[in-house]
Formats: structure tokens, sequence, C-alpha cells
């Protein structure tokens, strides 16, 4: 409990500095200005267990719009995940993330957790080796990092190389794990490059999943989003019929979100296609929009959105056998709509 205590004060630490405070990176090719907090144990702006600490985006500005940066206002551990506090928007330390945040799953709950003992250790991939306690799994709840592995940077002038190279002998996992947050070049287009090694000597079984934090311009989500896949949506649960419908391909708000509402959607019908793995996000008032691909099939897609976040979110499988290695990539094209009357 100690320890526990303890990480929670260093996450609400970080989550206080100024920004300027962090380690971090900036590339740039001409069209899109990306900003990158890197990983660090001790000065981090994310030293939370639930996301992949590689690749964190605290901002993207493409023609003047900021794509990124953070959904809430305060840092809160009472909070299991966001809470809404008069104006303002409470995330839990783990929670509090910004970008394209990347989160492991395996069985719902993390690599080797269901195997471990209490006391015992698990894996988040991209965040180091975990202390099991004796409670169910919570991938909000700041569990001990036992070893935070080693990573290594290299930096240009429009990409960032992440490797997290990790080994946990008493449970048997191990892992290289390489990211690259690449520029096109003379394109507004951005590359999220990723391989897995699984250098232990059980197999890695997860899915890895995407959660798309955008913040574009801080417009809350509203009529002037609209979002469009390219398969006929079905879904189990619509949205809140008062907020937002399902429409073929696409999704639509039917009124600005405020106060506590929330709007999700978790989308089937796409196929085992990599071309159904796509998502166009549009923005009316402002006048741009984005289109995140990627080349693997998707398992799983869904909608979350708050008043201050909308967050498209992609799942793709990853079982890779000892000594054998997976590749994935997310495309990211953010463009200007066309002008009204055009």
């Amino acid at each position: 409990m100690k320890t526990t205590s303890m990480l929670i004060c260093l996450g609400l630490a970080a989550a206080l500095l100024p920004a300027a405070e962090y380690p971090q990176a900036e590339i740039d090719n001409g069209q899109l200005r990306v900003k990158l907090y890197l990983p660090d144990a001790k000065n981090g702006y994310y030293r939370g267990t639930r996301y992949d600490w590689s690749g964190v985006i605290s901002s993207l500005v493409y023609r003047g719009h900021e794509f990124y940066g953070p959904s809430f206002s305060r840092v809160d551990p009472k909070t299991s995940d966001f809470a809404f506090e008069g104006s303002e928007v409470l995330a839990n330390p783990c929670s509090a993330m910004t970008g394209p945040a990347e989160e492991f799953q395996t069985n719902m709950r993390a690599l080797g957790w269901d195997e471990a003992k209490p006391g015992g250790t698990f894996i988040k991939i991209g965040t180091g080796v975990l202390r099991k306690d004796n409670e169910n799994y919570d991938h909000n709840k700041l569990y001990e990092i036992v070893d935070p592995g080693k990573w290594t940077i290299k930096k240009s002038k429009d990409s960032v190389e992440f490797l997290h190279v990790l080994s946990d002998p008493s449970t048997g996992y191990g892992y290289s794990y390489r990211k690259v947050v690449r520029l096109a070049k003379g394109k507004p287009e951005m590359v999220l490059e990723h391989s897995l090694k699984n250098t232990g000597r059980r197999p890695i079984e997860s899915t890895v999943y995407n959660h798309n934090f955008l913040v574009l311009d801080k417009l809350p989500p509203g009529p002037d989003f609209l979002i469009q896949v390219p398969f006929q949506i079905q879904t189990k649960r619509p949205p809140n019929k008062e907020l937002a419908e399902v429409r073929g391909n696409q999704i639509v708000y039917l009124k600005t979100l405020e106060g506590s509402e929330s709007v999700s959607v978790n989308a089937e019908g796409f196929s085992s296609d990599p071309k159904d793995h796509e998502f166009r996000i549009e923005n009316k008032k402002a006048g741009v929009g984005m289109r995140i691909t990627g080349d693997r099939p998707l398992v799983r897609a869904g909608l979350w959105s708050i008043r201050t976040i909308l967050a498209m979110e992609p799942f793709v499988a990853i079982s890779i056998a000892p000594g054998s290695e997976f590749t994935w990539k997310n495309m990211y094209e953010y463009y200007t709509l066309p002008a009204k009357g055009k």
C-alpha cells in the first residue's frame, strides 16, 4: 500500500510540472509540427501503468489547428477513470494521457496476470514488469513497477524511434519493442511503425488498441463532427438517441456534448480485410479532418467521447511465438475540407 501511494504521488507530481520540464522532442516536416513526451521513469510526463510510454504526442499542429493535448483539467487519484466536477474534467493518474495512446491487453487484463500469484509479477507491454496484488485487475490502478526495462531513444528532424527491451525470467516473458513516430516527407502524414519481437520462452498473446485522444482545437464533440468508416456499422448498443446515432457507415452527433454526457459505440460490421481498418473524422467548423488507417485487420473498433475528447479506437490481435516478431502500422493523414459551395 505504501508503494502504491508513493507511485500515485509521483504520478500527480509529474502531471503538475510545467510542460517544458518533461523530457521531450519535436519533429517537423514543413506540414506537421509534432511534440512528443519521452519515456522517463523519474521525470516523464506519463508514468502510469496502463498505456505504452512511447510515442506520447502532446501536440500536433496542421495549418494552425491543434489535434492533440490534455483533455483533463487535473489529475485525481480518487477518480476511477474520468470524472466531472463543475467546469473541470478529472483524470485518474493512469488515464491522464494525450495523443494516440496505445494499450496492450491480454484477456482484457495484462500479459501474465492470469498465471501470476499475488505478490508475483506480470507484464504491461511498453511499461514494464509490474507487481500483482490480491485484487481484480484494473487498468486504471497504479501498480508497483518492479522493472521498467531499458529505453533507447533516437531522434531526427522528422522522426523519433523508441526501443524498449524487457525481460522477466520469473514469468518467462521478454520482448524487444520498437516504435517509430515518423512524418512523411513534404506531406501532412504521420506513421506509427511498430515491431514486437518475442525474446522470452513463452508465447505472447495480446491485443493492442489506440485510444486516439482527439481534442481538435478543443472543440466539444457535437453536430459539427462527422465520423465515417468503410463498412456498414452494426452495434448491439446504439448510443443515447438524444445525443448521437448510427447512420449506415457514419456516426453523427445530434447535440453538442456537455456536462457529464458521453457517447460510446461498439462498431461491428467490419470484415477481416485490413481495408476496413479506416476511420475518417471531420469537423466542418474547423474545416479540417483526419484519416486513420492500419495495415492489420480489426478485431474490435469503437468510439468513446465526452465533452472534451473524441476517441475512435481500433484493436489489433497479436500472437508471437518465442523468437518471432510481429509488425504493424497506424497511418494518420490530416487534410482541409472543401470550402462551402465548392
